[in-house]
């Protein structure tokens, strides 16, 4: 129970560990039954998404699809992901967080099977734009139950849950997944997340177990949504044909830019006047979270535009399968698994967490730029380290800015700040995965050019063969490296890591503001209180601090002394209260 202060009426919950060990026992099971089911959901979004990773590249060879369309293929979850996040945490602060985190499994889940029956790179786009939708709630939602039954504090101590299941789906997916295409078909990736979805329904409905919340009216900021979205869109959309199907200097590139540029204005405008803003601007006068936000959208583009251009990178350069792939990038989900875990129990033992961020901090700036000078041909072993130590960089980083922007933040606006440092971290992965793709896809163009001669002569010595595999390469596929001749496959990959490489250098800049931010960051310390003992406490603090409080700073009044001449000479907190009993007493 949350106990009262004499003196200030202040309303403070119980520091971890202050309890008997049999209290400290009971809430940990408690705490460990209502992490099952969602344990168990996000265990759901991670595999459908890390099961198809390994696998893109042979889907969209399959399909016919070229550069851009894989790129779409990545962009449009990220798109729908980042859009659809600060409104799934607007709904969180309005309605049932259960029911709606439910509601997102059953979208993400049922899309991701829809996908499988794709037949061309335009329907499968779709049906990733509609799976963000879904993974936009997963995203935002999970952040504010764990707000709701966990403290800041004591977050680290379960934070080797959350590992175990990231690690069993971030390596196993990938595995399962180039398994899947090599020995059946690629399209069954797609389903394989159902009947852990089903299960995961099932498991949340018994064991998760919320605390009742104030019922609010509900206003959704429609206009917001779709100023949003247009402004996103038509940014990413410039980013990734021009330069291919228009000049970067063009009417195309006015009309886009310029659009984008009118959509974001009047976003902050309608945001400004809203009642209940899709994303408050108010919240960015509180440093920790400006500062959180800005370090999140780097750290979305090493995440994201990485992750996915280094799966490229080990069947397009190093001629791998996608089963192979998979086993490739273990060294970066191990190093942001085991240092999500450390970090995670070191922040919870010592309740210091800057010191931590900023070495991430470091070690995302080291890999995004050494992953930058890679070539097909580079010692694997430096190739591992450097993904280990990218991943390490975003391991330290990623939950950790969440957590602190919960730390600070209001219990009443949880959902929407939580949503937010999301939202700017899967947009900077939105456009960053963009502008890497792009920057690939022209310098793998020009390089081609480039290397034509070389093409032609290793084409030649192919006899009749040769003719299939020229087309192919024209046509602007993504081609299947481990298939071709040793001839061509050396050209290609070489090609295709120098553009890979050549991409990576731009999370480099982003890396270094990123680091800044962190440096920056109020160092606050940790609350041992959830969201819902803050909200608690905090109308415990209004029901102890107004009337009574404020009667007792009241001197005794004299005869000829009215009450209200007394709390007139009061600080302004006790003339209202005195006021207030005044009115209660007439009445």
């Amino acid at each position: 129970m949350a106990t009262s202060s004499p003196t200030t009426g202040s309303v403070v919950a119980p520091a971890a560990g202050s309890g008997s060990a049999a209290d400290d026992k009971r809430r940990h099971r408690q705490v460990l039954q209502a992490l099952t089911g969602l344990l168990l959901g996000m265990f759901v979004s991670m595999l459908a998404s890390t099961v198809v990773s390994t696998s893109l590249p042979v889907i969209v060879h399959d399909l016919g699809g070229d550069q851009a369309a894989f790129t779409w293929v990545v962009t449009a979850t990220l798109l729908t992901t980042a859009i659809s996040t600060p409104i799934w945490g607007k709904l969180a602060d309005l309605f049932n967080r259960k029911v709606l985190i439910q509601i997102a499994i059953v979208i993400f889940v049922l899309a991701t099977a829809a996908a499988g029956f794709s037949q061309e790179p335009g329907t499968l786009i779709a049906f990733r734009a509609v799976q963000g939708i879904g993974a936009g709630g997963l995203a935002a939602l999970s952040q504010v139950i764990m707000a709701d039954i966990i403290s800041p504090r004591e977050r680290g101590r379960y934070m080797g849950l959350f590992g175990a299941v990231m690690a069993v789906a971030t390596v196993g997916g990938p595995l399962l997944g180039g398994f899947i295409t090599d020995t059946i078909d690629w399209r069954w990736n797609f389903f394989i997340a159902l009947p852990f979805a089903v299960a995961a329904l099932i498991m949340m409905q018994r064991t998760l177990h919320l605390p009742p919340r104030p019922k609010k009216k509900a206003r959704i900021d429609y206009f917001g949504i779709v100023l949003l979205s247009t402004a996103v869109s038509l940014l990413l959309i410039w980013v990734t044909n021009a330069g291919k199907d228009y000049d970067w200097w063009s009417t195309e590139t006015v009309l886009m830019v310029g659009g984008a540029l009118l959509a974001a204005i009047l976003f902050v405008i309608v945001e400004l006047r809203s009642k209940e803003p899709l994303v408050p601007l108010t919240m960015f006068r509180n440093l920790t979270f400006t500062l959180a936000v800005i370090a999140s959208i780097s750290i979305g583009i090493a995440m994201f535009g990485t992750s996915v251009f280094l799966s490229q990178y080990m069947q397009l350069a190093r001629g791998a399968t996608p089963t192979e792939a998979g086993l490739m990038t273990i060294p970066m989900i191990g190093g942001l698994l085991l240092a999500s875990i450390v970090i995670g129990g070191l922040v919870t033992r010592t309740g210091h967490w800057k010191p931590y961020l900023i070495a991430g901090g470091v070690l995302l700036i080291a890999g995004s730029y050494l992953l930058s000078t890679i070539h097909y041909d580079t010692n694997f072993v430096l190739v591992s380290v450097y993904m280990f130590l990218l991943g390490a960089g975003v391991g330290m980083t990623m939950q950790n800015l969440v957590l602190i922007v919960q730390n600070t933040s209001k219990p009443s606006e949880i959902g929407v700040a939580s949503s937010g440092v999301t939202f700017f971290r899967s947009l900077g992965g939105t456009i960053g995965v963009s502008v890497m793709g792009a920057a690939l896809a022209t310098s793998a163009t020009n390089l081609f050019t480039e290397r034509k001669d070389d093409i032609v002569a290793a084409i030649m010595t192919l006899g009749a063969k040769g003719a299939a595999i020229g087309e192919q390469l024209q046509s602007g596929t993504i081609p299947q490296v481990s298939s071709l001749p040793e001839a061509i496959r050396v050209i290609v990959e070489d090609i295709y890591a120098q553009a890979i490489a050549h991409s990576f250098l731009i999370a480099v800049p982003l890396a270094v503001v990123s680091l800044i931010a962190i440096i920056f960051l109020p160092n606050k310390p940790l609350t041992r209180m959830t969201t819902s003992e803050r909200v608690q406490a905090s109308e415990a603090d209004l029901a102890t601090v107004s009337a009574p409080a404020a009667m007792e700073t009241l001197a005794p009044a004299d005869a000829d002394e009215s009450v209200s001449d007394a709390a007139s000479a009061a600080d302004p907190a006790a003339e209202a209260g005195a006021e207030t009993a005044d009115e209660a007493s007439r009445r």
